[in-house]
């Protein structure tokens, strides 16, 4: 019985050597002994939400509570923290900074112990209507996409958490077919790939999803070969998620109200199209007034999750782990209006649904075996709730 055990244990480690290559993290085995997560909201300012609002999720219970306010900086409604978790960024979405058509992307200082953020410093984002920001891995700089500017920048992160000003800015040209959203660029989103190496803009306004090579010790972006891998007219690309595998890739499209999967060549940086699939049932389609907004694939790599506003919905899909193509399963109802950013959380157990019009978040618990969601009747009161990201605590 000795040889079988040695080898299995062996297969076991190698298994993990393995996923650390690929950028595979076992954050649910990681993040399992955790108790809580402080749970930060960001929101656009101006009615009755003062900030980024400080939550904390239990874990055990699935509720949440609040913590703490942070004030002082117009429609914080993105955010992306450090990878040591002693850093914060959110994007300013204002069109006019010092003066200048642009945004903001303030930096702040975390506290686990009480939930509130210091502020350090700002920066211009270099493009107005910033909506969307990321930390590479390895925390040396940030990425952010301009909705207002069309546009895309790197801001270099100094030791201390600070910003400094964009060490590479590129504005997008062009246009698509729908002349009331896609008359020019529309930077919504932009995300990294596993290994670091590519960054990856959708771009509503032009329906491409451009791809640079990036390179985080100079903070520098430039066109991939091919540039781009362009989306069926008038879809409307907004955000984008790997799967944890690294061989598969998906894009919410908001004007169209479909998902498009793609096989992803890491080697190359390039996204080569499998299928396009509707976030909401054929019959109704028809019904005006709705967009999609948020992607993202479940820890375990088996399901995919969108929102769809105005439909008020959660579109659940199977992933099949061979092809990467989506099978819908469901559309689960959050309990409010206008589902924006939703998070799960690193151990995949719960789904957190915003409702941006009508103020709260929702807990809902992932069943791990069909993907489906089912709510706890977790609801919290969060001003015009836009973005969530967490972080463990005791």
């Amino acid at each position: 019985m000795t040889r079988p055990t040695v080898s299995l244990r062996l297969l076991f480690c190698v298994g993990l050597l393995l996923s650390a290559t690929m950028g595979i993290v076992d954050v649910a085995h990681a993040a399992g002994k955790a108790d809580n997560y402080l749970v930060y909201v960001g929101t656009y300012t101006g009615g009755k939400s003062k900030g980024i609002y400080t939550l904390k999720l239990n874990m055990k219970t699935g509720r949440l509570s609040h913590v703490a306010v942070t004030e002082g900086i117009v429609n914080p409604s993105f955010l992306a923290i450090h990878p040591n978790n002693k850093y914060l960024y959110a994007v300013s979405e204002i069109a006019n900074f010092h003066g200048a058509k642009a945004g903001g992307v303030y930096a702040f200082a975390t506290n686990l112990d009480n939930g509130t953020l210091k502020p350090i410093n700002k920066q211009s984002s270099g493009g107005g209507g910033p909506c969307y920001l990321v930390v590479d891995a390895t925390g040396k700089d940030v990425l952010v996409a301009n909705y207002g500017g069309g546009s895309v920048a790197c801001l270099p992160i100094k030791t201390d958490g600070s910003l400094k000003p964009a060490s590479a800015f590129i504005q997008h040209k062009g246009s698509s077919v729908n002349p009331a959203r896609q008359q020019g660029p529309h930077g919504h989103s932009i995300n990294l790939s596993l290994d670091n190496k590519f960054a990856f803009a959708a771009d509503l306004g032009l329906d491409k999803i451009l791809v640079y090579a990036f390179n985080a010790e100079k903070g520098t972006l430039t066109p991939n070969d091919p540039p781009f891998v362009a989306i069926k007219p008038g879809s409307g690309p907004r955000h984008f998620a790997f799967h944890p595998s690294g061989k598969f890739a998906y894009v919410i499209n908001e004007m169209a109200l479909t998902v498009t999967a793609f096989q992803y060549h890491a080697d190359k940086g390039v996204l080569d199209t499998i299928q396009t699939i509707s976030t909401i049932p054929a019959e109704d389609r028809k019904q005006k007034g709705l967009s999609t907004a948020e992607v993202r694939v479940h820890p375990s790599g088996k399901f995919l999750y969108g929102s769809n506003r105005g439909h008020d919905t959660i579109v659940v899909y199977r992933i099949n782990q061979d092809t990467g193509k989506l099978t819908r399963i469901e559309n689960e109802p959050t309990q409010g209006k206008t589902p924006r950013n939703f998070y799960i959380d690193p151990t995949g157990t719960y789904l957190l649904a915003e409702n941006q019009a009508t103020d709260s978040i929702v807990v809902f618990r992932i069943d791990q075996k069909t993907g489906e969601l089912h709510s706890l009747g977790s609801k919290i009161e969060v001003p015009s709730p836009v973005c969530i990201r967490m972080i463990a605590v005791p």
